[in-house]
């Protein structure tokens, strides 16, 4: 059971005010795993109190200071990635042999933000004779991240990184379905690591409680949120209100196009990797297939060979866990019907398949479906899981066309041998990533966010430390 005692807040465990608790369920077995705290307005106003009263000295650092103590940090999930790993393998339901690499994944982000310490922030400024003039970047002061429940180290740890090295504290509100890794990180920061009790502070609960008193907190001065676009807005309404600047990450439908003159050995797989990881719990998964028509029908013959090797459940073998949630779960079985009353054609997957090692366990297949209109329902709402629909275009301006239909603008995959090609598709594409000829955003070295209703603001990379920052300009009269 993972029995969390309570917030972790300048440096220690604290009950929650109200001393109420939330059930966590293991997405694998749907029996009760442990639970959280249910935290409200109290708890997060203990949480930016302490935040605020720590940060003017954690700012004061020298930039490399605080990079040494984000490189403890990073040696320290390494050295304990069974610890992390055993924690939110048992809460995601993740395949237990991918977990241990997702959290070393998230060693990089403090590993990364370290050694960008000392980059040059700010700029001189010429404006004539008599005068010196320079910006300066500063942190915002106490900054709230909100987590979602399908990544939760990774997702965590790509804002906590650039908003710590910048000069800010952290209160962050993980997931309450996954908040089992945040506590342990910002335990092990505080009595491992070196940072300073009140500079990382995590408190549990629900988003329309704990996550708006945090978002609506007067000494929260920066907010990062990763989750629904419903969520995003009621976000979004109370920044406003407060003219507070946001990070947000939200939803995707993101299209995945393969042209004729594609390497096809390549291609198939790919399309199959920008779907089924985390069982398809991702918001830049290329979950629409564009296909030309001309070699449609062969790449979905391929498609569906190739999904045999792809399997779910808790055995050896599989490579998809279970649905983290079970109102999640739910949601994805409710679009096989969608699909089939809209006319999609299955490939392959659908309700029908269900394996007796799942058990009570919220696991559903690779789903594959074809003849699939850019209209239907399944082509246009974000399901997150793993349900991968194939749509054929004729031309370069209809694949286009099809790309940029949509509400959505997060990632983006091009297969083509066609250089030229290439370059106009990711120009022309409304996406804040695109791919030629394989899929995904992994990188934390390239900047990460979307467009329309994906959401605003950058996470990972350089842009991520500007995003955690504010410009000052200074003139001085000589």
């Amino acid at each position: 059971m993972n029995e969390h005692p309570g917030n972790y807040i300048n440096g220690a465990s604290v009950a929650s005010e109200s001393g109420e608790r939330l059930d966590v369920y293991s997405p694998q077995t749907g029996q009760k795993c442990g639970t959280v705290a249910r935290s409200g307005k109290v708890d997060v106003d203990l949480a930016a109190s302490a935040a605020a009263a720590a940060q003017p000295d954690w700012a004061a650092l020298r930039p490399i200071q605080r990079g040494r103590i984000l490189m403890r940090i990073a040696n320290f999930i390494r050295d304990h990635v069974a610890e992390f790993a055993e924690i939110e393998q048992r809460e995601t339901g993740k395949q237990a042999a991918f977990v241990p690499n997702e959290i070393a994944g998230s060693a990089d982000y403090f590993e990364m933000y370290a050694g960008l310490s000392n980059l040059p922030r700010g700029e001189r400024i010429d404006i004539g004779e008599g005068y010196h003039c320079y910006t300066r970047r500063e942190p915002y002061g106490v900054v709230g991240i909100i987590t979602p429940w399908n990544g939760p180290l990774g997702q965590l740890a790509r804002g906590l990184a650039p908003a710590l090295i910048t000069g800010n504290a952290v209160v962050a509100k993980p997931s309450e379905f996954t908040s089992g890794s945040a506590l342990h990180l910002a335990r092990a920061a505080a009595e491992h690591c070196g940072l300073p009790s009140g500079i990382f502070n995590v408190v549990t609960g629900l988003g329309q409680e704990a996550g708006a008193a945090l978002v609506g907190h007067p000494l929260v001065r920066k907010v990062a949120f990763t989750g629904s676009v419903r969520a995003g807005r009621d976000i979004g309404h109370i920044a406003a209100d407060r003219i507070i600047p946001l990070t947000l990450e939200l939803g995707g439908k993101s299209p995945n196009i393969v042209f004729e003159d594609a390497n096809l050995d390549e291609a198939i797989p790919g399309a199959l990797r920008a779907i089924f990881p985390n069982t398809g719990q991702v918001c830049s998964a290329g979950s629409r297939l564009l296909v030309q028509r001309s070699i449609h029908d062969r790449f979905v013959a391929g498609l569906a060979e190739a999904a045999k090797a792809i399997k779910a459940g808790p055995g050896e073998g599989c490579v998809m866990g279970a649905i983290a949630t079970r109102a999640q779960y739910d949601r994805v079985r409710s679009f096989y019907e969608v699909a089939e009353r809209d006319g999609a054609r299955l490939i392959t997957g659908g309700a029908e398949v269900r394996d007796e090692s799942w058990g009570e366990g919220w696991y559903v297949p690779l789903t594959i479906y074809a003849d699939v209109r850019n209209d239907m329902r399944i082509a246009q709402e974000e399901i997150f899981g793993p349900i991968l629909s194939v749509i054929p275009f004729d031309t370069e301006e209809e694949a286009i066309a099809i790309a940029n239909d949509t509400e959505y603008g997060l990632s983006s995959g091009v297969w083509t041998t066609d250089l030229s090609r290439a370059h106009r598709l990711a120009a022309r594409i409304h996406a804040g990533s695109v791919s030629i000829n394989e899929y995904g955003t992994g990188e934390i070295e390239m900047p990460f966010g979307g467009f329309k209703n994906s959401g605003y603001g950058k996470e990972k990379g350089v842009a991520a430390m500007e995003a955690y920052t504010h410009i000052k300009a200074v003139k001085i009269k000589l």
